[in-house]
């Protein structure tokens, strides 16, 4: 990977206090003599070669994992997340950057964060994407197929692992985002590159998850483009090992209905519209969840503005989230 033929011991001892200062050393030598071109975009993807060569095999982690599992869930989660940092995927020193605080308000004690642990995109990289060919391989960077795929200047290196798993009788993938926003903030990606819909599905792969983890909680973005950005191409979730301001809030507004006598429900004091509903039976759950869904992408109330649908085009949906 360096492209040397020889090595000359450095005199004395040589100690490095991280593994971000040993990436740079090599990257910036890489860089001098020619090996890597000089912007952000190619030492990323350099730095994250190198670190593929020290990296176990998928199966390795896999085993590893699936071993830790048999102890508790959170045994295998702490492990992964830890070696997900360990092996540079997640940059410990870019997410050191990220600006997060408190803020006290009638709803509770809100989470503020400004994130920038996500690289600023250089000019020059921007440049070099554009003069790179196209591909159709992978088809985005939540694709299975990134695991152990290099990268290229306009599309980054994602050489991740990922523990296989099973919802809803369907093949999906676990990982850790990059860009942690809050505690083990994972990405739960489905195996085929598939667009994001929110339906009864959908309910029942994050029940599953739940009972996979219990320590985590899964969600979805809207699948809406008008409604929050998010990677609509392929169907994925986002979860963690994290209590959010919204999981304490009280319900403001006890609601029932009809035919689920077992399922506690209510509307959250919330800035937003949030209904609650909690359960033991995730059929029922799901079966209630899915009846909420249906009603609300066809409501319309025009003295309140809210549209289902203007000229074809849906604007009611949710965003789901399921924890135990």
């Amino acid at each position: 990977t360096m492209q040397l033929d020889d090595f000359t011991a450095p005199e004395g001892e040589v100690y490095y206090t991280d593994l971000e200062s040993i990436l740079k050393t090599l990257v910036d030598d890489a860089v001098a003599r020619g090996v890597c071109e000089d912007n952000s975009t190619a030492r990323d993807l350099f730095d994250t070669k190198l670190m593929g060569v020290l990296t176990p095999r998928p199966h390795e982690v896999r085993t590893c994992f699936h071993t830790l599992y048999q102890i508790s869930p959170q045994k295998a989660t702490d492990w992964f997340y830890r070696f997900s940092q360990d092996t540079n995927y997640i940059r410990r020193d870019r997410i050191a950057k990220d600006k997060k605080w408190t803020y006290a308000c009638e709803y509770g004690e809100l989470d503020i964060t400004i994130n920038l642990s996500k690289p600023e995109k250089d000019p020059r990289a921007i440049a070099a994407a554009k003069l790179a060919p196209q591909s159709g391989y992978p088809k985005c960077a939540l694709c299975a197929e990134n695991e152990g795929y290099a990268g290229r200047m306009n599309h980054p290196a994602r050489e991740n692992h990922r523990i296989p798993l099973e919802l809803d009788s369907g093949s999906w993938y676990l990982q850790y985002s990059p860009y942690v926003y809050y505690n083990e903030h994972c990405i739960v990606l489905n195996a085929e590159h598939t667009p994001m819909r929110i339906s009864a599905a959908t309910f029942r792969r994050l029940l599953d998850f739940t009972k996979l983890f219990p320590h985590y909680f899964l969600g979805s973005n809207a699948d809406l483009p008008i409604v929050g950005g998010s990677i609509l191409s392929h169907d994925h979730f986002q979860g963690g090992h994290y209590t959010f301001a919204m999981e304490k809030a009280p319900v403001e507004t006890p609601v029932s209905f009809a035919g689920f006598p077992d399922i506690a429900a209510g509307i959250v004091k919330w800035p937003m519209s949030v209904l609650r509903l909690t359960g033991s039976d995730p059929d029922q759950l799901c079966l209630l969840a899915e009846k909420i869904l249906t009603a609300w992408r066809g409501y319309t109330d025009e003295a309140a503005m809210v549209f289902a649908e203007t000229d074809g085009t849906p604007h009611n949906t949710i965003t789901p989230i399921a924890r135990r």
